[in-house]
């Protein structure tokens, strides 16, 4: 075990853990921000991301000493502008039906507005492409993100 320093969503945190514990779990049980979800533990699914110095990662693959000094933004950080843009268009659009892959999905969102403020449909392909949807909720995740980027939507729903 090792003293790790992480900075989650603007707060300086000492976590004692295991070089290999997954962010995810260091997040969840030791900082008791459970927004984050586990889905696959492979990092596979994205229920699990998180933003690492603005990048999305896979929580469950990131290790604590990987995200060591960096920022981490949870679900429960995204407090931005954009942020709270896409929450609304979620409910707008009426994204969520389970719910469960929702944080990831918000998280890789965030990530590609910031990146790109007027997403395409195939820049909004490619950068959710990492997260599943079990409910299928694909064309409503696309109709949103446009939404909070005040960009038309050009598919039909």
């Amino acid at each position: 075990m090792s003293a790790y320093v992480l900075i989650v969503n603007g707060h300086r945190q000492t976590v004692d853990a295991s070089a290999d514990t997954p962010l995810l779990w260091v997040v969840r049980d030791n900082l008791n921000l459970t927004g984050t979800k586990f889905g696959c533990g492979m990092g596979l699914c994205g229920a699990c991301t998180v933003h690492l110095d603005g990048t999305p990662v896979r929580s469950c693959s990131t290790t604590i000493a990987e995200a060591a000094g960096k920022r981490i933004t949870t679900i429960e950080g995204l407090a931005t502008d954009a942020g709270r843009r896409l929450q609304d268009a979620w409910i707008a659009e009426e994204v969520p039906q389970c719910g469960y892959c929702q944080s990831g999905q918000l998280m890789s969102a965030a990530a590609l507005l910031t990146k790109n403020p007027k997403p395409t449909d195939a820049d909004i392909d490619q950068a959710m492409s990492g997260n599943i949807c079990r409910c299928g909720t694909y064309q409503r995740i696309r109709h949103a993100i446009h939404r909070a980027a005040g960009t038309e939507v050009t598919d039909a729903r």
